[in-house]
């Protein structure tokens, strides 16, 4: 995943959301034989370690069958929680605003992470940001601030936090418009790349740059080109599974 490319400005109005306590999650290794063939690419275009630390082991083109016989790129071959990520949620389509403001507060969030670690934070990340509602998130203050960055279940970093909540405000400004979805689903691509190696996967798009541009005129921040393109693939508006991945093609928006 990318790292921020903008500044993040300071927030100004109010909600209090108590902390919940959740229990830490430990998952067992999956067990996986590698192929040689053609590979799907994941959320950091990378092989993401699993609970031991290794990368998934992969032939020459990133193919990893599992132990169920289907074939994932190495990032989803090793780590439970990043293979189920891969299998039911990455790269299916998300329509609704609150499902994306999230999304997009979490490409935010991995930047310099292991996307298992936001996955493994992921439900302590929904209470405290009140389940990414952007009208109470658009109305937290310099108190939020503080008391997110004293949970210690998430990511505790000032810009991120400070952009999550100048984000919710720039999309509940979008609705006197076009609306979160509409805009972001408006960069959709003619057609979608067809990667057949991790190598060919793209890190940006010109659709990528024009929204990252677009969003930033619209108030947005910690939304670089890249940054976006990852958004992009999250959430179906490109395909870039790997030709021969058992989730290529299945989002239902392309053929």
């Amino acid at each position: 995943m990318p790292a921020p490319d903008d500044a993040v400005p300071s927030p100004a109005a109010a909600v209090t959301t108590p902390a919940v306590t959740t229990p830490a999650v430990t998952t067992p290794a999956v067990t996986s034989r590698a192929v040689t063939g053609p590979t799907p690419s994941g959320p950091a275009a990378t092989p993401a370690p699993g609970p031991g630390g290794a990368g998934a082991t992969s032939g020459p083109s990133g193919l990893v069958v599992g132990d169920d016989g289907l074939a994932r790129p190495a990032w989803a071959a090793v780590h439970p929680l990043l293979r189920e990520y891969y299998d039911t949620e990455w790269g299916l389509p998300v329509r609704d605003e609150r499902g994306l403001f999230e999304r997009l507060s979490l490409e935010a969030f991995q930047s310099g992470l292991s996307w298992a670690t936001i996955l493994r934070k992921r439900a302590a990340f929904r209470e405290v940001f009140d389940g990414f509602d952007p009208d109470r998130v658009a109305g937290y203050t310099d108190d939020d601030v503080a008391r997110l960055l004293a949970d210690a279940r998430i990511v505790r970093n000032g810009a991120k936090i400070r952009a999550t909540i100048t984000n919710a405000r720039a999309t509940v400004a979008l609705r006197g418009d076009v609306g979160l979805a509409d805009l972001l689903w408006s960069f959709r691509p003619a057609a979608t790349p067809a990667p057949r190696t991790a190598a060919e996967v793209p890190t940006r798009s010109p659709e990528s740059v024009a929204l990252a541009r677009e969003l930033r005129r619209r108030g947005f921040v910690f939304v670089g080109p890249t940054t976006m393109f990852a958004l992009m693939e999250a959430v179906g508006i490109v395909d870039t599974h790997l030709v021969g991945s058992h989730r290529r093609g299945t989002s239902g928006v392309w053929d």
